[in-house]
């Protein structure tokens, strides 16, 4: 598992390490990791020595890294020019340090580039990059090395013009292929448009870990977390004790979205699915082993509930939805299910003390918080959770998982071959069987999240995705896991 921290936390868990140490320890700690990291790339294309580096340096500590840094790989034989975007603000000991080791600064661009620094702005800025830092990333992309190919961009921190608390992308920014970060990750470096511009994210340790607040902004799952926490079957199992999902989904005008919740639904851990609606002839010509009735009040003893997905919004939906939220099971609300909340007839309904899950993409999560998630995905998705008292899963390229306590996950595993009819019928199916199968809604989201996530990338693979081939991919991508 990964985590990631707020500025405001950072620098609180900075000074805190600061006065423990004697001064410019955290920036000589940073900027020999950054050399380090940027030393690497070189040796990839010819070597430090006789390489071209080019410093875009602003203010601050952030400029006094990529300073340093710059200063160690001229002392091995490289060629460095520093670009100094505010000379009056510059960091003296780091430039200082830089032509004692034979770098230089310049205003115009080198003709030839072998490797960038972007040290422009750090964690500390807000808002977009200044119109010379704008002009400036904007001729990156002209620059060649010396073997004629695009010198690759490394970002000193986050990559500049990045909104770090959030991960949005307010104006022009850099585009790094490696990202070399100190102390923590950042939300930057794993929600939004930002993550995307960060490229491969490299974590130095300056001693930080010890003074970080215990709680973060953001955490991230990995693969060895999803196959810890995913039940397994024992000797003594059967398929009650595994779990049993009822998956109240489709209609007669959306019979596929029943079938494709109830093959996410298989996919889990459950030993047992039961279908409350009218699509069940689809359903069972499908999969035989569910045990199919026409409404939820027929269906018999379950331990979750999905409900919505091609359910329709006629009034006997309506009562399909009461029906689920007046059990004391967790519950699952997608797509239809949503629609029906929008009015404000089922408040009374969503007063319960089991544990309710909402699947919203941005459409739905609007009509229900009556507004976007906008440029904070993570703080809107807390937000909404807190107000409805639901774990949300806001889908997306990096879907949110939030919690109504504050918690929230991002989904590190989405891909764009997700955005395709059905698919989140599937997600809701998956998750459902997780919450039967005993796992808290919190943790259930994002397992399901990450799970459907390898699953579009594992379709995708053979061409065009359909949510099909997503339920399809699921046992193949369990069993790797697994």
């Amino acid at each position: 598992m990964r985590q990631a921290w707020r500025v405001a936390d950072v620098r609180a868990a900075e000074k805190a390490l600061m006065a423990t140490l004697p001064p410019g320890t955290l920036m000589q700690r940073a900027a020999a990791g950054l050399a380090r990291r940027c030393a690497l790339l070189l040796r990839e294309s010819g070597g430090v020595y006789g390489a071209t580096v080019l410093l875009l340096v602003g203010s601050g500590d952030n400029g006094g890294d990529t300073l340093y840094a710059g200063a160690t790989l001229a002392a091995r034989g490289a060629g460095v020019r520093a670009v100094l975007l505010r000379p009056d603000r510059v960091h003296l000991a780091g430039l200082a340090a830089l032509r004692r080791a034979g770098g230089v600064t310049v205003t115009e661009l080198p003709g030839r580039v072998d490797l960038v620094v972007d040290g422009i702005v750090g964690i500390g800025a807000s808002g977009g990059l200044r119109p010379d830092a704008t002009a400036l990333v904007r001729r990156l992309p002209e620059l060649r090395a010396r073997d004629g190919g695009r010198p690759p961009v490394v970002a000193v921190d986050v990559p500049s013009g990045v909104a770090v608390d959030t991960g949005d992308v307010p104006g022009e920014a850099v585009h790094a292929d490696v990202t070399v970060t100190f102390g923590c990750l950042k939300p930057a470096h794993v929600v939004g448009p930002a993550a995307t511009l960060a490229g491969h994210v490299e974590l130095v340790d300056i001693g930080l870990a010890a003074t970080l607040h215990p709680d973060p902004a953001v955490r991230v799952p990995d693969a060895a977390d999803i196959a810890a926490w995913w039940p397994r079957p024992n000797p003594a199992s059967d398929k009650y004790s595994r779990g049993v999902v009822g998956v109240a989904t489709g209609s007669a005008t959306y019979p596929g979205a029943a079938v494709l919740s109830v093959t996410g639904a298989l996919a889990g851990p459950t030993g047992m699915v039961r279908y409350a609606g009218s699509a069940a002839p689809e359903v069972l010509h499908r999969h035989p082993s569910v045990v199919a009735a026409k409404r939820v009040a027929e269906a018999g003893r379950v331990q979750a509930w999905v409900c919505g997905s091609g359910l329709g919004t006629d009034e006997a939906a309506r009562t399909e939805l009461r029906s689920v939220l007046a059990t004391s099971l967790p519950v699952l609300l997608d797509a239809d299910a949503l629609t029906l909340l929008v009015d404000g007839q089922h408040a009374a309904d969503l007063r319960r003390d089991a544990p309710l899950v909402i699947t919203p993409h941005d459409g739905e999560f609007a009509r229900l918080a009556g507004e976007r998630p906008g440029a904070d995905r993570v703080g809107a998705a807390c937000r909404l959770a807190a107000w409805i008292n639901a774990v949300v899963l806001l889908k997306g390229d990096r879907t949110i998982v939030a919690t109504p306590a504050g918690g929230a996950w991002v989904n590190p595993t989405g891909t764009a071959a997700l955005a395709t009819a059905g698919s989140g019928d599937v997600l809701a199916g998956l998750l459902g069987s997780l919450l039967a199968a005993g796992l808290p809604a919190e943790r259930a989201a994002v397992m399901a999240a990450y799970v459907h996530g390898l699953a579009g990338r594992r379709a995708e693979r053979d061409g065009p995705v359909t949510s099909q081939d997503v339920a399809a991919a699921l046992r193949p991508v369990l069993a790797g896991l697994l």
